[in-house]
């Protein structure tokens, strides 16, 4: 496994992490004995980086993890462990239906809770989930910065932001990690954010990078979104899109059999290949799809490789916004 830094100025870790939004129902029903089971096999393949967050599951997701940290005490030493903060979990009628809440009370309030139930003294790397336009992201670093000087959490980063932001606030403190969504069929950080991170000396770490499962060999169909409440009403998973969406990738399931390796396995490959330092965090419901999660972090792409998987989905290829209008909601779009 290809290792990367963690976070600017971090130790390394694997350029393949686990997404653990999959801890909680987000894309369908699961168990604490699946999750446990998904990261026994995280330690067999070298996969030391967990990603995980305040509002996955109202706290399930960090709650499982904490739960298998208690019952396997090596694993805090194994795992490198992110979390993030600043997502309203009731109704903000104050921020015209915006999901973030970045005041300081709520955020500090998120990081204690996400320390208790982590079971962790310190985090290694804290993320503002989402900005809320109600405050400053000046000032909102400023209270990362705070974080850090009190012990709490070892660097900070940003989700879902722009260039500009990211030049502004690591003019403030050094910005540990940025995390956006970047995939084959998501290419906007193209435009700005991995040049800056790789001029920045900041971690750029893709989420999703097989498309919300798009990318791999059996790709849900519209019949079997109905469990999964996100996209059963996302954009792209809706028909007529769909379908369109479909036929494209199919394209790229061919041509990933052709190399003889899994689809999903060359997606993660591909977004690992884009730049200096890209620590990218696929998830998964099922411990054999996780296998082919880690090849990926043992794949080296040559740049004319790049280019010939860029040839079958090439730049703006998915039909249909990556977000409803529901589901945008104070993500940073550029460019």
């Amino acid at each position: 496994m290809k290792k990367v830094n963690f976070y600017q100025g971090g130790p390394k870790v694997s350029a393949v992490g686990y997404g653990a939004m999959s801890f909680s129902d987000f894309y369908g029903e699961t168990s604490r004995e699946n999750s446990f089971a998904i990261l026994d096999r995280c330690q067999d393949v070298d996969m030391d980086h967990v990603d995980t967050a305040h509002m996955y599951g109202r706290g399930e997701s960090e709650t499982v993890i904490g739960l298998y940290l208690k019952e396997n005490p090596s694993a805090k030493d194994f795992f490198k462990i992110a979390t993030k903060g600043g997502i309203w979990e009731g109704k903000r009628e104050d921020n015209e239906g915006s999901a973030s809440n970045n005041s300081p009370e709520y955020m500090r309030k998120n990081l204690e809770e996400s320390l208790q139930r982590l079971g962790l003294d310190c985090i290694d790397l804290y993320y503002v989930h989402r900005l809320d336009n109600r405050f400053s992201i000046d000032a909102t670093t400023e209270l990362m910065v705070d974080f850090i000087k009190e012990g709490k959490i070892k660097s900070y980063g940003y989700s879902e932001i722009s260039p500009a932001s990211l030049r502004r606030v690591n003019a403030i403190h050094p910005c540990g990690a940025i995390q956006n969504e970047y995939s084959l069929w998501c290419r906007s950080p193209e435009l700005g954010m991995i040049q800056a991170c790789d001029e920045l000396n900041v971690t750029f770490v893709p989420f999703s990078p097989v498309g919300r499962g798009i990318l791999t060999d059996k790709p849900r169909r519209t019949e079997d979104n109905s469990d999964a409440p996100f996209l059963k009403v996302n954009p792209r998973f809706i028909e007529p899109n769909l379908s369109v969406n479909l036929e494209w990738t199919d394209k790229f399931r061919a041509f990933a059999a052709d190399k003889g390796v899994p689809t999903a396995s060359l997606a993660v490959a591909w977004s690992i290949a884009k730049g200096r330092n890209m620590l990218t965090i696929p998830g998964t419901r099922f411990v054999k799809h996780l296998d082919e999660l880690a090849l990926g972090g043992s794949l080296n792409l040559s740049l004319s490789e790049v280019q010939e998987i860029e040839t079958v989905l090439p730049a703006g290829f998915a039909q249909g916004d990556r977000y409803s209008d529901g589901q945008w909601t104070t993500q940073e779009r550029f460019c």
